[in-house]
């Protein structure tokens, strides 16, 4: 067997899914879809929430939708209604030509499956072309439709990533999924943990409604399990200790770990299962080595924005002495200490002052100019980029590492950050 089919970064696992420590939670993910129930799944990035989901489910039956990017509840069953194939009547209207010289914008709805909406495109012609756009007609309902199309159909919609949908939009959410549901449509919605009650926020009449499944990081034990199935499959005996380095570096997520484990595997030359069974030790040379084969994503511009931050006007940011000997501002101290031992993809207020007091000599930056420096890390980390890498919640004050590739850069790579 090839390693790339054991250890399986990103996509479902087989011979390493480790499904131990998930069986309270997959019956009660059934008993509350017997029930026609909300279910809510709340844990970090990275964790193995949708992985569970499509394991319990069956990808054939998964309707996988994001909140990223959604203004208005018709956006997001339009994304349900794209994926089964649902045709949607559809009206046309013109605009006026435009009048500027250079081109002019083709919007419009176009289907996958016939006609009607499925796909809103943008196309760009030359000047003199009218802009068109097709849309739903004026009154149609969405979610009669969503009912009619899913309810008691064996289909499960899975809403992830629910707290990307803005405030305002949630509680028209909300109230929709509340008469989806009743009617008989199998919905989920996954969030990270500080926004699990966000659903509920928005709609209090969902309470005794749904059922809420909570996750965290894997701890080290957990993580082992995937490495001890992959490596035996492959004929490596590899030292406990060694294992549970790995799962160290893996800071909880089994997407990492699986990421680990396979890079492992190229270090030691070990791309399919071997004749004969081989013995690894626990060896410091080898980590580093795996890690930063790991860490092979090239976010170096990326951190560089970071340590640089805003630019200043008139007046320098203060340097502070690091317990390095060396100086550094707010933003260099930040991302040091983001990627100090023990390798950690979320972080509190609280533990992050706490890794900044280990970073700096003496006088540490003020918590208004903490706060300010994760704010504009969060945004020019996620500047440009098709996904979000570190989120700041400036309201519960938690830093998430959406992208557990960038903590490993910062920690293995040769960057300007390099602690190690």
């Amino acid at each position: 067997m090839r390693a790339t089919e054991v250890f399986t970064p990103g996509q479902m696992p087989t011979i390493t899914l480790v499904r131990d420590h998930l069986e309270r939670r997959e019956q009660t993910f059934k008993d509350a879809l017997d029930q026609h129930l909300l279910v809510t799944i709340s844990g970090p990035s990275k964790s193995g929430k949708t992985v569970f989901v499509r394991d319990v489910v069956g990808t054939d039956n998964l309707v996988s939708i994001t909140g990223a990017g959604v203004q208005s509840p018709e956006q997001l069953w339009l994304k349900v209604f794209h994926q089964i194939g649902t045709k949607i009547p559809t009206t046309s209207a013109a605009e006026a030509n435009s009048s500027t010289s250079g081109a002019a914008t083709l919007k419009g709805q176009l289907r996958l499956f016939g006609g009607g909406i499925d796909v809103i495109g943008n196309a760009t012609r030359g000047s003199g072309i009218k802009t068109v756009e097709t849309v739903a007609p004026v009154g149609f309902d969405h979610l009669q439709l969503l009912i009619k199309e899913l309810a008691n159909s064996g289909l499960v919609v899975f809403i992830d990533d629910f707290h990307y949908i803005p405030r305002d939009v949630q509680k028209q959410v909300a109230e929709h999924i509340k008469e989806a549901i009743d009617k008989g449509v199998e919905i989920v919605c996954a969030s990270v943990p500080y926004h699990s009650e966000d659903i509920l926020r928005a709609n209090p009449d969902l309470q005794g409604r749904f059922v809420a499944i909570d996750f965290d990081y894997w701890d080290p034990k957990t993580l082992t399990q995937i490495s001890e199935r992959g490596f035996a499959e492959l004929g490596l005996q590899v030292e406990p200790d060694l294992m549970l380095a790995f799962a160290s570096e893996a800071a909880g997520s089994p997407q990492l770990m699986q990421s680990i484990c396979l890079n492992a595997c190229f270090e030691l030359d070990t791309r399919v299962t071997q004749p004969t069974p081989r013995n690894v030790s626990l060896d410091k040379k080898l980590i580093r080595n795996v890690c930063s084969r790991t860490s092979s994503t090239d976010f170096s511009s990326t951190i560089e924005r970071l340590r640089e931050g805003p630019k200043t006007r008139g007046t320098e940011r203060r340097n502070y002495r690091l317990s390095s000997g060396d100086t550094g501002d707010v933003y260099t101290i930040v991302l040091r200490a983001l990627s100090l031992d023990p390798p950690q993809l979320r972080f509190t207020y609280s533990q992050l002052l706490g890794r900044i007091g280990k970073v700096c000599e003496g006088l540490t930056p003020s918590g208004s100019s903490t706060s300010g420096a994760c704010h504009h890390i969060a945004q020019f980390a996620n500047d440009g980029q098709s996904k979000i890498l570190i989120e700041w919640d400036s309201d519960n004050e938690i830093l998430d590492i959406r992208e557990p590739y960038l903590l490993f850069y910062m920690r293995w790579s040769d960057t300007i950050v390099k602690l190690h």
